[in-house]
Order: C-alpha cells, then sequence, then structure tokens
C-alpha cells in the first residue's frame, strides 16, 4: 500500500474518531503514531512519541501561550472586566442600542489582554447580559451581541489563534500579530455598525441607555487605561523590537499581575488564576503534540503534496484555491473547536497554499477569521455555547437569531480582507 493511500485512510479515521466524539488531541496523536508506523515502521514511531512531547514542551515560543492565557485570566478575575463595561457604558449613554455597541467595545478591548474567545465571551456575559435585561433589551440581540463580541479575541492581537498558527507554519508572530490589528478592529467596527442598522430596522429590540454629559464620557476613559497600557505596551514592544512576542508575553502578564495586585487581588484569588491558567495551557499543549506528531504522518504520507499535485492538474486559479480551503474550513468551523481546528488542518493546507503562491500570512488572517465564523454559526457555535452555558433562561434558537446580523457583518468583513490584501498587510 502506497504512503499517500495510508495518508488518505489516515484522514479518513481522524474523521471518523471525532464524530465518534474522542478529544481531538487523543484523536491526533493516535493517528500520527498509528500512520507513522505504517508508513516507516513501529520503532520510529514509538521514537516520535518519545521525542515529539519534548520538543513541543521545550519550544521557546510556545511559552508564550501559558503567559497570554495567564493575563487573560487575572483580567477576568481582578475585577478589569466589571470596570471596562461601566466605562463603554457612559461612552455609549444614550445611544439607541448603546448597551449592545457598549458590550461589542468591551469585548473588543478585553480581548486585546485575554486573546480568546471563549474567555471574552463568558467574562463580558458575566458582566453585561444582567445590565441588558435589566433595560429590556431584546434577549437575542443582547445575547448575540455578546457571543459575537466573544470572536474578537481570536483576530485582536495577542492572539493565541494567532500565535499557534506562526508557530505551526514558522512565521513571524510580530507580524501575525500586526496584520491581525486592522481586521480585528474593523470587527469591531462593522459589529456596532450592524447593531445600528438592526436598531434601524426594529427599533423595539431595544431602548436607549441612560444619558451622560461629555464630562461623564470622558472622566468614564480612566477605566480603559489598564487595557489599553498594556496593549500598547506589548504592540508597540514588539513592533518596534523592544522584546520578542514571547518576551512581550511575559511582560503584558506580569503588567496585569501588578495591576490585579495593586486592585486587592490576593493570594487566594492568584491561586486560582494559575490553577485555571495551568487547566486551560495543558488542553492546548496537548492538542499541540497531537498536531505536532499528525504533522510528522502527513509529512512522510505525502498527502497534502498529493491534494496539491491534484488542485494543479484542475488548473484552479489561487483564489479559487483559496475559496475552497475557506469553504472546508468554514464547514469545520461549524463542528469543531477553533484551535483543535488549526492544529489538526494547517499541516495539510499549508504546503498546498505555498506551492501556489499565496502569502503566507494573509491567507493566517483570512483563515482565523474563517474559523472565528465557526463561532457563531449553528450547529455547534462553540461562542454560542458559551452564552448558553451562561445564560440559561435564553433559547438557543434564540441566540442564533441574534448573532445572524453579525455572521452578514462577517462575511463582508472577509469580503473586503479577500478583495483588499493591503487591509492586513499594512502594517507589516
Amino acid at each position: 500500500m502506497g504512503s499517500e493511500m495510508i495518508g488518505g485512510i489516515g484522514l479518513a479515521l481522524l474523521l471518523v474518531l471525532m464524530m465518534l466524539r474522542v478529544p481531538v488531541a487523543l484523536t491526533m496523536l493516535i493517528v500520527g503514531v498509528v500512520g507513522f508506523s505504517q508508513v516507516i515502521n513501529m520503532g520510529a514511531a514509538l521514537s516520535m512519541v518519545k521525542s515529539v512531547p519534548v520538543e513541543v514542551l521545550s519550544n521557546y515560543s510556545f511559552s508564550a501561550v501559558p503567559m497570554f492565557i495567564f493575563m487573560g485570566v487575572l483580567a477576568a478575575h481582578s475585577g478589569m472586566a466589571g470596570k471596562l463595561f461601566n466605562s463603554t457604558r457612559v461612552i455609549c449613554g444614550g445611544w439607541k442600542g448603546g448597551l449592545a455597541i457598549a458590550a461589542i467595545g468591551s469585548c473588543g478591548i478585553f480581548s486585546a489582554i485575554s486573546g480568546s474567545s471563549l474567555a471574552t465571551a463568558s467574562t463580558m456575559t458575566r458582566v453585561a447580559l444582567p445590565e441588558m435585561e435589566r433595560y429590556g433589551y431584546n434577549r437575542g440581540l443582547a445575547t448575540g451581541a455578546l457571543a459575537a463580541g466573544g470572536t474578537l479575541g481570536i483576530m485582536i492581537p495577542p492572539s493565541i489563534a494567532l500565535l499557534i498558527y506562526a508557530i505551526l507554519t514558522e512565521q513571524s508572530v510580530g507580524d501575525m500579530f500586526m496584520a491581525g490589528l486592522i481586521p480585528g478592529l474593523m470587527g469591531l467596527l462593522f459589529y456596532s455598525l450592524a447593531i445600528t442598522v438592526v436598531m434601524r430596522l426594529k427599533p423595539s429590540l431595544a431602548v436607549a441607555g441612560e444619558s451622560t454629559t461629555w464630562g461623564e464620557k470622558v472622566k468614564s476613559l480612566v477605566g480603559l487605561v489598564p487595557f489599553f497600557g498594556v496593549f500598547l505596551l506589548l504592540i508597540l514592544g514588539i513592533y518596534f523590537g523592544a522584546f520578542t512576542p514571547t518576551e512581550g508575553a511575559s511582560v503584558g502578564a506580569f503588567a496585569t499581575l501588578l495591576y490585579a495586585v495593586a486592585k486587592g487581588m490576593r493570594a487566594r484569588g492568584l491561586w486560582q488564576s494559575v490553577q485555571e491558567t495551568l487547566a486551560l495551557s495543558s488542553v492546548v499543549f496537548f492538542m499541540l503534540v497531537g498536531a505536532e506528531t499528525l504533522g510528522y504522518f502527513i509529512s512522510v504520507s505525502r498527502i497534502s503534496f498529493t491534494i496539491s499535485d491534484f488542485l494543479f492538474s484542475l488548473d484552479l486559479t489561487p483564489i479559487v484555491v483559496l475559496l475552497c480551503i475557506l469553504l472546508l474550513y468554514f464547514v469545520l468551523g461549524m463542528f469543531m473547536d477553533s484551535i483543535a481546528m488549526l492544529v489538526i488542518t494547517v499541516p495539510v493546507v499549508f504546503p498546498i497554499i505555498q506551492s501556489v503562491g499565496i502569502d503566507p500570512v494573509w491567507f493566517g488572517i483570512v483563515t482565523v477569521l474563517t474559523v472565528e465564523l465557526g463561532l457563531i454559526t449553528p450547529p455547534v457555535g462553540m461562542n454560542v455555547f458559551v452564552i448558553k452555558a451562561m445564560a440559561p433562561h435564553v433559547g438557543l434558537g434564540e441566540i442564533f437569531k441574534g448573532v445572524a446580523p453579525f455572521i452578514a457583518a462577517d462575511f463582508v468583513r472577509l469580503a473586503l480582507l479577500i478583495a483588499f490584501p493591503v487591509l492586513s498587510l499594512f502594517l507589516i
């Protein structure tokens, strides 16, 4: 049996195991080891099992992952999220749908510290949803805005998804972060415009919040200082070469820790934050070990090169190849977690996009945006289920209906980024 045939069988087995609800990391590990043993031999496969975890866990670049997670956990546990929403609520005071726009803005700003969509969605729901319900907001609009706002964490740097993509494809983490900045801010703008359009079409879904004076709006900016301080420290430090992205993760985590301690976090809160960080980091690293193992199997089986040759035989243009891959990501996003999807598919599709001459940084941005769409599309929509867990009194159908305008806004954003790559490559 040829190595390409074994590679195809391995990918089919991967899908079957995932359908059987086997954990994604374990699925990749099983397929990688079994497939490698069939292409090479069992002794080589066992040697790979011993060496891959050491390679991943000792990789200096991966040390940024727990640091970024620690930043988000500290921000959630230190009360920063509550102060953030209060500030954005005052700034948007008096606007029709202002609380929903404030929630979107809070999600975007919080994600600049968190780096995680799920963490952003769960934290901001706990803070913002009760306030929107108190003002009589339609539950679908309120939860839809929070679910969509949570997705901004996957694009606005520092993003764990962009970090993992950069490491898997050996791209510059700094370039990926800078490339994600404008698309992330576009998401913030387009989501706010989506709420404005909904308010025009269905003004009964929300009421105007309490009016605030310009003096109150300016004063409320104080609540944004910790976020923008850490964000600018990270981005400007990386952009001007003061420190590497990995070092920047440590600097950002330390700055957030200082703020948390200054605001009253004590040993118990710090220990809870460390425990949560370790738990989340373990999940990510287990998936990375599985992805690295699967990557070795895909490499020796040459399945990705076989797929590339097939696409070349069809004489497809690079943009058609890109759209086919993005369609695959969009469908997978309806069923899979975003990080799991990236670590499984990137080793397969990256050689293909290289072979057709697509810019790897630009591809990473549009891919992560497509993955972001999967966080709010049925039938799975991880962010939607996070919101449902936080607000069990809201129906799942209501939430999915509420995110529909934001899905439309994301399609517009994706189309613009495909049509004008300079939007994501401008700052590099």
